[in-house]
């Protein structure tokens, strides 16, 4: 079974990466592993807040349920990343529910310990206040896409964000993380509407895909086709 050095990780952590050692160590105790298989959940909505979480391998997926049965992914997080943090500030139950998409290990902080953090460290609370402004702007940033963007411009959007940051190769190529379901979710699409996206793209030979591998062949024709709509 992996094991985890849970200071270094927290070290290398954007929010944590100008703690002093003595700062690092003092998080520890309020630091401990959750392991858990796919399709494990790690909350539901409406329980109660009582840390953040950060993720060491694996993805975790936020999500809301309907009382009809259907889906709405919010958030997708990835290694490295976090979730939880404004919940644990507001002392109120989680509005969304949290699900293992794959076998993942998360480190939970407990919210003693960001706060002793947040009363000794200034600058820590600075980090902590622009990664929850960061993920507002984020959920701004779909609200508008949703409200403004057609289906094919939400498409677009989604696979040229992915693009792998060098930048280097003619036709980039990207691998869809997770499936192509909660891809759609992500994007306030159904799944076929998802899939006939995809294909319109394939036909106007703008991307190729074989399965969860996607090339874009010209990016700046992608760009331009996006903004006929």
């Amino acid at each position: 079974m992996q094991t985890v050095d849970i200071p270094s990780f927290l070290r290398h952590q954007p929010l944590f990466q100008q703690l002093s050692p003595e700062q690092i160590d003092a998080l520890v105790p309020f630091t401990h592993e959750v392991r858990g298989l796919k399709g494990q959940v790690i909350f539901q909505k409406g329980d109660p807040c009582d840390g953040m979480f950060l993720v060491v391998y694996g993805r975790v997926k936020l999500a809301l349920s309907s009382a009809q049965g259907s889906e709405k992914v919010m958030e997708i997080i990835h290694p490295g990343q976090s979730f939880a943090e404004a919940v644990m500030f507001l002392s109120r139950p989680c509005p969304v529910m949290a699900q293992f998409l794959e076998d993942s290990m998360l480190l939970k902080v407990e919210a003693e310990g960001i706060l002793q953090a947040l009363e000794h460290d200034p600058a820590f609370a600075r980090r902590l206040l622009a990664g929850l402004s960061l993920r507002l702007h984020g959920l701004v940033r779909d609200v508008e896409r949703y409200s403004i963007e057609s289906s094919l411009q939400r498409v677009i959007g989604y696979l040229l964000q992915h693009i792998p940051e060098d930048g280097s190769e003619a036709q980039p190529q990207l691998t869809l993380s997770v499936n192509k379901n909660l891809i759609a979710s992500r994007l306030n699409l159904t799944p076929e509407t998802f899939s006939r996206m995809l294909h319109q793209l394939i036909e106007a030979e703008l991307i190729m895909v074989d399965g969860r591998d996607i090339t874009l062949v010209n990016v700046d024709k992608l760009k331009a086709y996006g903004n006929r709509e």
